[in-house]
């Protein structure tokens, strides 16, 4: 019968234990891929240590949408209008809320100064968006919306290495559909599994909102300069003095106007683990779309972390159960004990007959 009883024992113990170890791996696993998506994680690079919380929202709209580079500074001023209603000021020297634009052009032939060839996906961008995708710069640098000549490129290495057989060449020209431009920096290509499943095998090109309307074939009167207006994918930064203000001022602005047209990601919290083991009842919903709304690679390849990561806590609150129930057990199995031994009542008389035996020793 002990024996029986130490075995019982020895189990329980043991599947307890491996279902802690299995959690904490699961754990491990789970960080590790959230954070390899690091364009999700734009609001801490940009709070900088700071204590006051911030979010990162993503709009994704579809093509016949409307909304357009016209559009971005009436958000603008209404995203400032809602800080201001709960008392939230812009600091000196610092934008209050940080936003970039970005819209596939689609395929286009590039080539060099010498007999390099290719053909590469272009993406017209705006406002900080390299600031927002977290490249790993290889050479060169970012240019943005400040700079006075839009000219600029950024490429990935696959695309550099097919033109000029080397990732150090910023500042070389470059020719996109004919158009002359120079490379303003060399970025690493998609690594994660993730992304590498969703990136497409055209290498990548990132042009100015400036130049996408120079390579731009629609008519225009004559006089006037050829523009790019269209934007899928519009993101910032906002404070979040309230949880989920932001999120909540962002759906408020867009929601309405573009309904059926546009969907709202609050990337700062897309992976966190209570809310991904709840979402693994609805799995399918993380990565369908049936809208028309066209998503970039790096937000397929965050659906897809999404998706892996409901299946990762799922998996772990069921772990983590087992020895939750462990205890339970263990604590009603010590009540009934107690209870037979005549609970406090004899608790009392056993305390004091064994301080009686201390004492008459």
């Amino acid at each position: 019968m002990k024996l029986r009883t130490k075995l019982r024992y020895a189990v329980t113990a043991s599947v307890n234990a491996a279902a802690l170890i299995g959690a904490l791996i699961l754990t491990a696993v789970g960080s590790s891929m959230a954070k390899s998506q690091s364009f999700n994680y734009a609001a801490e690079r940009w709070s900088n240590g700071e204590s006051e919380s911030y979010s990162q929202i993503s709009c994704f709209f579809a093509d016949d949408s409307d909304f357009t580079t016209d559009s971005v500074m009436s958000v603008r001023v209404q995203l400032i209008n809602a800080l201001q209603n709960v008392a939230v000021s812009q600091e000196e020297g610092k934008l209050l809320c940080p936003d970039a634009y970005s819209a596939p052009i689609g395929q286009a032939s590039v080539r060099c100064d010498i007999s390099g060839y290719s053909e590469a996906e272009l993406t017209a961008v705006g406002g900080e968006f390299f600031m927002f995708r977290n490249f790993r710069l290889l050479d060169g640098a970012f240019f943005n919306d400040n700079d006075i000549m839009q000219d600029g490129v950024v490429i990935d290495r696959e695309l550099a290495w097919s033109l000029y057989g080397s990732e150090n060449i910023s500042g070389m020209n470059i020719y996109i559909n004919g158009v002359k431009l120079y490379i303003s920096g060399v970025i690493d290509s998609p690594a994660t599994d993730a992304e590498l499943k969703c990136c497409g095998e055209l290498p990548k090109a990132y042009i100015s909102y400036e130049t996408a309307g120079r390579l731009s074939s629609e008519p225009v009167a004559e006089g006037e300069t050829a523009k790019f207006r269209r934007i899928n994918c519009y993101e910032c930064i906002m404070p979040d003095p309230v949880e989920n203000y932001a999120y909540t001022s962002v759906k408020d602005i867009f929601s309405e106007a573009y309904k059926g047209k546009v969907s709202i990601v609050n990337n700062s919290d897309r992976f966190n683990p209570s809310d991904r083991a709840k979402a693994a009842k609805s799995l399918q919903y993380c990565t369908v779309r049936d809208d028309g709304i066209c998503l970039p690679y790096w937000e397929n390849a965050s659906r897809i972390v999404e998706f892996r990561l409901s299946v990762i806590y799922c998996v772990r609150r069921v772990l983590l159960a087992i020895p939750l129930f462990t205890i339970i057990w263990l604590v009603i199995y010590a009540i009934r004990a107690f209870r037979r031994k005549g609970g406090f009542i004899g608790a009392a008389r056993r305390l004091a007959e064994a301080l009686r035996k201390k004492k008459a020793s």
